[in-house]
């Protein structure tokens, strides 16, 4: 007999009967599938705190200790040993790539970074002071315009199409959004430069010249992609799993999750702390931004204290503060003046 966890209502003294489902890792979960059919009630959990609306093998976070895990594979050794390219294969595959693997992946992903020539109009029509996002969001949603077939995912070879186009597709969009709203000219892909380094290559080329891009630059946003590619079931995530659970277009189901990514309460939280900082203006005023901060009368939070789902520290932080003390220290900043 499988376990389960009996539930008493004591009303009427009666009671029924929940099976438990054991995950790999983590702690156990209560299916409450048939709760309304058995009970005639509904279950109440404000902010899905404590539940679980899928089953995933895909990221395992534990707050309270943590720790964060892509397929199994604890995140700082990801950070430090593999690339961004490792990563999404082993998100979409389950994974680690084989070197055959890893080429013809990261192939792939080049000669897909391309979009289409009439989406040129679409970043013309934002005023140069447009929000990123809701560039970035308007994209997205034209890809569904432009793209008519894998649709299907439920069908893997579908999938996978679908998959492989918007990762290749998105950092391309992202840059020229970047470039259009600085009134500079666009920079296309270029084929011979691996996925990260032709981000940053199109973000700060100019026609006929040669760019250095510091080897220790690029891997320190490869590693920020590596650390941003998955985080469980947020909010965007469940966005895009519900607006998907209509059979929309996949592509207008990543759109409905960058909207909802934009917020300063999501994604949006690094614009946040910029907005902070600027808000503070100097170190003399910390004090007493952080007394507002402890005032449950004032309205003001402190942003840029790490996810709240972290109760002890955020594993990426630490990656994060090696790269950036790595970085600092190859392109020759003293690291000592920003204390």
């Amino acid at each position: 007999m499988s376990d389960t966890v009996t539930l008493t209502d004591n009303r009427n003294g009666k009671s029924y009967d929940f099976p438990i489902l054991h995950g790999t890792m983590g702690p156990d979960v209560i299916d409450i599938s048939t709760f309304f059919s058995d009970t005639g009630m509904f279950t109440f959990d404000r902010g899905y705190t404590s539940t679980a609306m899928c089953r995933s093998s895909i990221t395992y976070i534990d707050g309270l200790k943590g720790e964060l895990m892509y397929r199994g594979y604890d995140i700082a050794y990801l950070a430090e040993n593999k690339t961004f390219i490792d990563v999404a294969y082993l998100l979409l595959n389950k994974e680690l790539p084989n070197k055959k693997q890893y080429d013809e992946f990261k192939l792939e992903l080049k000669k897909r970074s391309f979009i289409h020539e009439g989406m040129m109009k679409i970043f013309d029509a934002f005023p140069d002071k447009a929000h990123p996002m809701a560039i970035l969001q308007a994209a997205v949603s034209a890809l569904s315009a432009f793209y008519f077939d894998h649709l299907n995912m439920d069908k893997p070879e579908e999938y996978h199409e679908m998959a492989m186009r918007i990762i290749a597709k998105i950092p391309t969009i992202a840059a020229f959004s970047y470039r259009f709203s600085r009134g500079l000219p666009i920079i296309y892909p270029n084929l011979d430069r691996g996925f990260t380094e032709n981000f940053l290559y199109m973000m700060r080329s100019y026609p006929y010249e040669h760019v250095n891009l510091r080897p220790i630059e690029v891997k320190a946003l490869d590693t920020v992609f590596m650390l941003h590619a998955d985080h469980e079931q947020n909010a965007s995530t469940t966005t895009v799993r519900t607006v998907g659970s209509t059979h929309a277009h996949p592509y207008a189901c990543i759109a409905a999750g960058i909207g909802a990514l934009w917020g300063w309460a999501h994604g949006g939280a690094n614009e946040g702390v910029i907005r902070q900082l600027e808000q503070i203006g100097s170190v003399e005023n910390v004090d007493k931004y952080i007394a507002r901060a402890k005032d449950k009368n004032d309205p003001f939070r402190l942003m840029g204290f790490g996810h709240r789902v972290y109760k002890n520290f955020d594993p990426r932080a630490k990656v994060l503060k090696s790269m950036c003390d790595q970085l600092f220290d190859e392109i020759g900043i003293n690291t000592e003046l920003l204390k």
